[in-house]
């Protein structure tokens, strides 16, 4: 991956949402990602951007390249917020549950679709969610 494929955007808009998916769409092409795999990666991505805006305050997400020994790269995409942290994570990562009026998708979406799903939050200390997809 190249300086053009990594890069940390800061997320306080509904276009910020949008240059996530750009930038991690470029990178998971860079890493050789398979048209599913850098589709599924971006959705995610998406889901996790609009989280981290909506839920979170705004924030930060950070793409970068994804190292395992002896493997292709993947890549990694981590969202950190300030926000107000998720009280119960195991009923936010529940199928069809809401803390909102959206449908539920969001976080047990985005961990079904990547590979490495890893969330880190604390009840008004904010949430860190970092995800990673690897090639075929």
């Amino acid at each position: 991956m190249t300086p053009e494929t990594t890069g940390e955007i800061t997320i306080a808009s509904n276009d910020d949402v949008v240059r996530v998916r750009q930038l991690v769409r470029t990178a998971a092409t860079a890493a050789g990602l398979s048209l599913v795999d850098q589709t599924k990666i971006v959705t995610a991505a998406s889901e996790l951007a609009r989280n981290t805006l909506v839920h979170g305050g705004g924030g930060s997400a950070r793409v970068e390249p994804a190292e395992r020994t002896g493997r292709r790269p993947g890549v990694r995409v981590t969202f950190t917020d300030d926000g107000p942290g998720i009280p119960d994570i195991d009923r936010a990562l529940t199928e069809g549950w809401t803390s909102g009026g959206g449908l539920g998708l969001g976080l047990p979406g985005a961990r079904r679709l990547v590979d490495e799903f890893d969330l880190r939050t604390e009840p008004g200390a904010g949430t860190t969610v970092t995800v990673t997809k690897w090639p075929r």
